[in-house]
């Protein structure tokens, strides 16, 4: 097993998370055979690529440039086997990094047909409702919400997602529904990641856009604490549809103020800068924008 690939493939992955122990995990591993066969391959390149401390995992100078080199070289080697077997199967680990809400509402339901497809490929759902660093933290494929900051990484659309309030049936018959944006100063609000804007709530009606500041009575570090506050009546909610949609069908929230539109925003599967995506990165985005665009058309999958 300690050949050299799989202890380039091994060193990649204890950068990236700064653990043996976690890297091992990945790959079958203990923590001391990581550390041995890491070991191993600073000998034979002659560097200490890694500094260990009581703290965790670094890289030296050294260790940097070395990463920077064999990455591209290893996701080069991935894409010859995957085109030598001339099956389309899928092996390894795919990296998806994902806000929690999408992962449980939207991808987790989609995956078991994906997987079954690439009965070899392990799929790892890095999921956060923080933006990550997809370089990193050694992210195949991101699903973004929103404007892209980094003009250097590459991205496909895959569709999307309304913005809307929302409050729970109890909420409203206790407080009154609202029917402008004035009225909401009047109202409990809860603020979650995806109704937090710095420019505040913005809604357009007959060509005319008004904007809140939207002050939360409740503030949610997660979408999914937000939209659970929602249901249980603690206020009114700005989200996206997807993270709401299952409450809407239930009848667990309802829409509110639905003559004022939001904005809609796009949905884009994030490449990391600077290295060729990964074919288990790009079959699974084919993938995914199909299983999406399906939904919207009602086609039974």
């Amino acid at each position: 097993m300690n050949n050299r690939f799989f202890s380039l493939r091994l060193f990649s992955r204890v950068a990236r998370l700064r653990s043996f122990s976690l890297a091992g995990r990945e790959l079958g591993l203990s923590q001391p055979s990581s550390s041995r066969i890491i070991s191993e391959l600073e000998k034979e390149v002659g560097a200490t690529l890694l500094t260990r401390t009581t703290r965790g995992v670094t890289l030296t100078e050294a260790g940097r440039d070395y990463l920077d080199r064999i990455e591209p070289i290893l996701i080069a080697l991935e894409e010859a086997d995957h085109a030598a077997r001339g099956t389309g199967e899928l092996r390894g680990i795919l990296r998806i990094a994902v806000s929690t809400p999408i992962a449980v509402r939207e991808l987790a339901p989609r995956l078991p047909a994906f997987m079954d497809r690439h009965p070899a490929l392990r799929v790892s759902l890095q999921m956060s409702d923080q933006r990550q660093d997809l370089v990193n933290e050694s992210i195949d494929v991101g699903l973004r919400f929103g404007v892209l900051t980094d003009s250097n990484a590459v991205a496909q659309p895959l569709g999307q997602s309304r913005r809307l309030l929302v409050a729970s049936p109890a909420y409203l018959a206790r407080a009154g529904t609202p029917e402008s944006p004035g009225e909401l100063a009047s109202h409990s609000l809860i603020v979650g990641p995806s109704g937090a804007t710095p420019a505040g709530w913005s809604f357009q009606r007959n060509g005319r856009t008004t904007s809140i500041r939207a002050e939360g009575r409740l503030i949610a570090t997660v979408n999914e604490g937000a939209t659970a506050a929602a249901v249980a009546g603690l206020g009114i909610m700005s989200t996206l549809e997807w993270g709401c949609r299952a409450e809407l069908a239930s009848g667990a929230l309802v829409e509110v103020m639905v003559d004022w539109k939001m904005e809609t925003v796009d949905i884009h599967a994030v490449f990391p800068a600077g290295r060729a995506a990964k074919p288990s990165a790009r079959a699974f985005v084919d993938y995914f924008r199909a299983a999406l665009s399906e939904q919207e058309t009602g086609v039974d999958r």
